[in-house]
């Protein structure tokens, strides 16, 4: 553990860089397509499958795969997450079939973000999914023990910044990233992956790396404006906050997510009107925001699928509302937190082997053509029974309903759109808006409506 002058220092450092750290113009997805379909767990020739099946069609603008490199052998999803090389040579397929899939995805109009793990090693020693051998603090040709923190012990104060960036997440062999070597071996291998035609990296376990460590790195790429989006928990009492981190890009902005679950739960939809900003989130320009992901669903901290209609719902808000860059989580069924993959993460078919692929359900597609249709408009028009039924517009270009009581709502509404006649994109059935804007109809309980400019037909 640092001296606690030491830990004030770093803190106060940190402060100032964030302060002077210029404006990051480049990190929402660029283009008009930013929905992420998070193929969690995929093996890399069924992501191939997916791009030019659904994704490319639907309207996706990325997909991400989940990290490429060699990793500790065992069956439980997060083995992923404890890399032992660089090597792409893990459970989910190895470098032919990842070029593949870049080339496969790209063809279908589907950029790539890869989940990156560059904070840490592995727990552990042995024999990795590629052959290669480790021990937890040696890794032959990439890494020795001088390339690690000092502290060798779990982090055990979040409201210490040395103890957050300089302990062992959960005992893996923690990374020392203010070295010029260890920065360079990463920069080698996220360079790596964008020769292969990478799009843009989620950085795992952001918060325990120094964001000057991580500005360094980008710095160091052979694009560096390349999308970076960066996963930060942060919460009451520690001393990382979020704000640090949008000097490089994106931050994932998890407080969006534990509220939903909140509201969907526990109080009213009406609360939603100037959901984002209006809360105190960080600015939608760099937030990247979901409602679940493969942690969350796992502890409980978010909705998941298996909350069924609320889970769709708030998917539906989230597409339709303007904050952020959007990711749809999807994953797999399970009941041990642990379990790995179906079918080591080969997909068959969709809902299939207990693949949940949300990204494919239909209210999810329809609201992804919604997204697209209607970026860079405002709400108006915005609507609500001071309870669960809410409706708002995206300017003239669209309008969403959402009933979640527990009784069916018929309403007449007011929108902006012009007069003609809509596909419902969530039950694939016409409405018809008058030369008002006004359009009536009936939601029936726990579902909701969407129509846009350019869907006529269902």
């Amino acid at each position: 553990m640092a001296p606690k002058t030491l830990a004030v220092t770093a803190s106060l450092i940190a402060s100032i860089l964030n302060a002077i750290a210029p404006t990051v113009v480049n990190a929402s997805p660029p283009g008009d397509k930013d929905v992420t379909a998070v193929l969690f767990e995929w093996n890399y020739g069924s992501v191939a499958k997916e791009c030019s099946r659904t994704l490319g069609p639907v309207g996706y603008g990325y997909v991400q795969v989940s990290p490429p490199a060699e990793h500790i052998q065992g069956s439980q999803w997060w083995t992923s997450y404890q890399p032992v090389s660089y090597k792409i040579a893990g459970r989910l397929g190895n470098r032919e079939s990842f070029q593949n899939m870049v080339n496969a995805c790209h063809s279908a109009g589907v950029k790539v973000v890869v989940d990156t793990v560059i904070n840490h090693m592995s727990a552990g020693g042995g024999t990795g999914t590629g052959g290669s051998s480790y021990t937890k603090y040696n890794y032959p040709g990439l890494y020795s023990a001088p390339d690690f923190d000092d502290c060798t012990s779990e982090i055990s104060n979040y409201g210490d910044r040395w103890d957050v960036q300089h302990c062992e997440l959960v005992s893996l062999a923690d990374l020392d990233t203010n070295e010029d070597y260890v920065r360079k071996a990463i920069a080698g291998y996220m360079n790596d992956l964008l020769s292969l035609g990478v799009d843009g990296f989620r950085i795992d376990a952001a918060k325990h790396m120094a964001t000057e460590d991580l500005a360094n790195i980008k710095s160091r790429l052979t694009n560096p404006g390349v999308y970076w989006k960066q996963e930060l928990i942060s919460g009451a009492g520690e001393v990382v906050q979020v704000t640090e981190y949008i000097r490089n890009g994106d931050v994932q902005e998890f407080r969006y997510a534990f509220d939903l679950k909140r509201v969907f739960n526990d109080e009213k939809l009406a609360y939603l009107k100037n959901y984002g900003e209006g809360w105190g989130y960080i600015s939608s320009s760099v937030a990247g925001v979901f409602v679940d992901n493969h942690d969350t669903e796992r502890e409980g901290r978010t909705l998941s699928y298996k909350d069924n209609a609320k889970y769709t719902l708030a998917t539906v808000f989230m597409l339709a509302y303007p904050y952020g860059a959007p990711d749809i989580n999807s994953g797999y069924e399970f009941s041990d937190k642990d379990a790995g993959p179906p079918n080591n993460g080969v997909v068959n078919a969709c809902w299939q082997d207990s693949w949940k692929c949300q990204h494919a359900w239909s209210e999810i597609m329809g609201m992804v053509g919604f997204r697209n249709a209607v970026r860079g408009q405002a709400v108006a028009d915005w609507w609500d029974n001071g309870n669960n039924q809410i409706a708002f517009g995206r300017g003239n270009k669209g309008f969403v309903a959402i009933n979640k009581e527990g009784s069916s709502l018929t309403r007449t509404f007011q929108t902006s759109l012009p007069a003609g006649t809509y596909c419902n994109v969530l039950g694939n059935s016409a409405v018809t808006v008058d030369g008002s804007g006004q359009f009536t109809a009936t939601l029936g309980s726990n579902t909701a409506l969407a129509i846009y400019v350019g869907k006529s037909s269902c």
